[in-house]
């Protein structure tokens, strides 16, 4: 695959100043990707959840010298292109799209991170092409495929009402509005982080993402995201390279999978900090150090 690139546009200077890192613009299947790609070394991808974008890894990307950056914005997030419909949402088109990029720029070979849903769509992107993989660091996310029968938390109970479901993340914003509320430290995400995580989002006709995402999360048996984490599943209990949990125990929507993560992948070295869900912005030494620990230990 041949892939279309350019460099991103350039950003508001109040958010420049933050975010100073090389960006650029994949065309991959007919969908732009805004992505970093800063640095030079060994292939980092990291790849966000809902509703954030690439800027939840800058803390991150600043701690890994002599390393290349991946840091891809989901399609629907970020600078990437925004469908309309919460139906365009698909589990295996972000895994196209991702994987694509990865294809396209040339990577041989790579570390798959990712948190919140960019853990499943790292891991995918791992699992659809598992040679290119040295190691997987993972941090308050979920790559186990979801128990039988499915229990399916409030939050994502009230992502499938219709209507009001749409008016709350549409017209309120949601979640975006909101995330220092899931954090160990809610001054974590201050004046800056939030400014920064609603622009992106700023217009409505392209707020389809969050509760799109929101969505992809089985709630029934034929839900079309199982055959995908089922998949997904497979791969990361065979997979034979190092492997991370870096989990914030403070987040009350996933701090409590590390314990299952913990037991199902027993060959896993653990990293518990006081983080909320976003540990991003709250403990980037810990991922970094997480990611260094598994390039070593790929060698």
């Amino acid at each position: 695959m041949t892939l279309h690139l350019q460099d991103a546009p350039p950003l508001p200077p109040w958010l420049a100043d933050a975010f100073p890192y090389r960006r650029r613009i994949a065309t991959v299947d007919g969908v732009r990707i805004h992505f970093v790609d800063h640095g030079e070394g060994p292939v980092v991808l990291l790849c966000h959840g809902n509703p954030t974008w690439s800027f939840l890894w800058r803390k991150v990307i600043a701690r890994l010298d002599g390393y290349r950056v991946i840091a891809p914005d989901l399609w629907g997030l970020g600078l990437s292109d925004k469908p309309r419909s919460t139906r365009d949402h698909d589990l295996g088109r972000h895994l196209e799209l991702i994987g694509g990029l990865v294809r396209g720029l040339g990577i041989e070979s790579f570390i798959t991170v990712g948190q919140d849903w960019g853990g499943p769509i790292a891991a995918g992107v791992a699992a659809r092409d598992p040679n290119r993989v040295r190691a997987a660091i993972f941090g308050n996310t979920g790559v186990l495929a979801p128990r039988r029968p499915l229990r399916v938390t409030s939050f994502h109970r009230f992502s499938h009402r219709p209507l009001i479901s749409d008016a709350v993340f549409r017209l309120g914003g949601f979640p975006q509005r909101a995330l220092h509320r899931v954090q160990g430290d809610p001054k974590s995400i201050g004046k800056l982080e939030r400014r920064a995580y609603t622009w992106p989002l700023r217009r409505l006709r392209d707020r389809a993402a969050p509760l799109g995402l929101a969505r992809m999360v089985p709630n029934r048996e034929d839900h079309p995201s199982l055959p995908h984490l089922d998949h997904i599943d497979s791969w990361i209990r065979g997979f034979q390279g190092p492997i991370g949990l870096v989990w914030g125990l403070r987040d009350p929507i996933l701090g409590r999978g590390l314990k299952r993560h913990a037991r199902e992948l027993p060959n896993a070295r653990v990293w518990e900090t006081s983080a909320g869900h976003f540990l991003q912005e709250e403990v980037p030494d810990e991922i970094a150090e997480a990611i260094r620990w598994a390039d070593a230990e790929a060698d």
